[in-house]
């Protein structure tokens, strides 16, 4: 089978590609060039898409002695998860970039672009199964719970889990870097990335006030009441509790947490942290990763990369999903992924549009 191998540069997607030369397979690497402007270097864990990544993408493959080529899919990249990122912030929403990479770019582009070239199917360093069913390659979560990268992969459909794969999803990180290190490969005590890549310094409101500009607005109380002020709405999100600088304390003296925010009118509001408390979750775009499952049935379901399952019951439509849940979560924000589980197989994913509680509508 001829595989194409995304090669990002760090060491889960070397030890990918090697294994997918162990098992024979006709393997070619490509590193994907994201940013048009990457920095030289990246800073401990932080970003990923550096030049430096791009080195130690071909020095792999070199190792491995498979062919290896750079794509520059930036312009993609920048319309499709870059904008798209400015663009929920700016509606007073809660993207996921990393979601939003991996359906438009590593497994739209790429694989597109890879079929068109006779490849057969792309290899990534995603943490994650892949298993025959009887409707075709499911879609689970890796045996190492800690590193599943399953909702973030939640995106895909079934025609695109046919034409990939995840040779790292049977193993534990620990393995995966004494692999690493037994073939040699320079990346194995490489840091992980854990920021959002066109972000590399970490600061996302700094980014955002560069993109968006700054505009002071109130934070008010449930109640309507002033209780602090801000520089622009897109610094907050649904949930969050600390930079809330708030020059009024609660009447009862306890935290407050961003409950709502309105960009129309520029304003943030805050409440206790029971007021985070919903139990219904209405979302869009659904993407099913098997045929369709309309109707009403039961799952559990996944809001964050690394959050847990929560059990409910689904109601589903062409137009998207009702999420009623067991019991009331807290912190749920709109353009947040809601990826549906039946046990550990993803049935599919969609983007949060509201949420509410049933015991308050």
């Amino acid at each position: 089978m001829k595989v194409l191998a995304a090669m990002s540069g760090g060491v889960d997607s070397a030890v990918a590609a090697a294994r997918m030369v162990d098992a024979g397979h006709d393997v070619t690497g490509v590193h994907l060039a994201l940013s048009r402007n990457p920095q030289s270097f990246r800073t401990g864990a932080r970003g990923c898409c550096s030049l430096e990544d791009s080195h130690d993408a071909r020095r792999a493959a070199d190792a491995l002695g498979i062919p290896f080529y750079v794509w520059d899919l930036s312009e993609e990249f920048r319309v499709d998860v870059v904008e798209d990122f400015i663009a929920e912030y700016r509606a007073g929403r809660t993207p996921n970039p990393c979601l939003r990479c991996n359906e438009s770019i590593k497994f739209s582009a790429v694989l597109a672009r890879g079929l068109a070239l006779g490849f057969d199917a792309v290899a990534t360093g995603h943490y994650a199964r892949l298993v025959q069913g009887p409707d075709g390659v499911e879609l689970h979560r890796a045996v190492d719970p800690d590193k599943d990268q399953s909702y973030v992969l939640g995106v895909l459909t079934a025609e695109q889990l046919a034409h990939s794969l995840f040779p790292l999803g049977d193993s534990p990180k620990s393995q995966v870097r004494a692999e690493a290190a037994a073939r040699g490969l320079t990346v194995a005590s490489k840091p992980d990335s854990h920021d959002i890549c066109f972000i590399p310094d970490g600061d996302t409101a700094a980014f955002l006030d560069r993109e968006l500009g700054t505009a002071e607005g109130a934070i008010v109380d449930a109640d309507g009441t002033e209780v602090g002020r801000h520089d622009g709405a897109h610094h907050f999100t649904v949930g969050q509790r600390r930079g809330l600088h708030l020059g009024i304390p609660a009447p009862d003296g306890r935290p407050r947490y961003v409950l709502d925010i309105s960009p129309v009118t520029n304003t943030v509001t805050v409440g206790p942290h029971e007021a985070l408390a919903v139990d219904t979750i209405t979302a869009g775009r659904p993407s099913w990763a098997g045929p369709k499952r309309p109707g009403r049935w039961r799952a559990s379901v996944q809001v964050r990369a690394h959050g847990e399952p929560l059990g409910c019951s689904v109601e589903a439509s062409d137009d998207g999903v009702r999420v009623l849940l067991d019991a009331a979560a807290h912190g749920i924000a709109p353009g947040q992924a809601v990826v549906l589980y039946d046990q550990d197989r993803v049935v599919g994913s969609a983007t949060i549009d509201s949420t509410a509680h049933r015991a308050a509508a």
